[in-house]
């Protein structure tokens, strides 16, 4: 196991078998899991990536419940791609997103900045990313749990050109 899967398996694990307070510093919000599938496209290759994806929302503003501020991470990888052999991506952003509730479905869209750190071939690139995105959350019989499908489109610009990303990604929400 990768330090980096370990690390993010301890702060799920940390996350998730916490016991709650009424002291909360933040008293509502959610942590979503997931695989991710990338399609990424610069001027010259385009490349499929498979990964992980993970978030952690807080709704601070109890006036305005449907905006919630986001860190979101993510991590994929493409192995023997091009010459540069194995490529991985990782990406950290923070923004807002707005939800409503509406039954069992929660619809949302994003707008996100933060950075990208690319691994290809011996060379280590961080450019700043700007992902735009959305998606819904549909409530499991379980208390507190949802399933999420979310999509994001990554734009960046590196070595004086743009890099697009089309990622998908599923997983399980747990509400708090």
């Amino acid at each position: 196991m990768s330090k980096t899967a370990a690390v993010v398996l301890a702060f799920l694990s940390l996350m998730l078998l916490s016991t709650t307070s009424k002291a909360q510093l933040i008293p509502s919000g959610n942590v979503y899991a997931g695989v991710a599938y990338a399609d990424s496209v610069d001027v010259v290759n385009r490349l499929a990536f498979r990964g992980w994806d993970g978030s952690v929302e807080a709704f601070p503003l109890h006036r305005f419940s449907y905006i919630g501020i986001v860190l979101d991470g993510s991590g994929i990888y493409a192995k023997g791609a091009a010459d540069s052999g194995t490529i991985s991506q990782y990406n950290l952003v923070l923004g807002p997103r707005i939800s409503m509730n509406y039954g069992k479905w929660r619809p949302f869209v994003h707008g996100m900045g933060g950075i990208q750190q690319t691994r290809s071939g011996g060379n280590t690139y961080h450019p700043v990313a700007i992902d735009i995105g959305g998606g819904v959350d549909r409530k499991l019989p379980f208390k507190n749990f949802s399933w999420r499908l979310q999509f994001d489109y990554v734009h960046t610009h590196l070595l004086s050109q743009n890099q697009n990303e089309y990622r998908g990604s599923t997983g399980i929400v747990w509400r708090f």
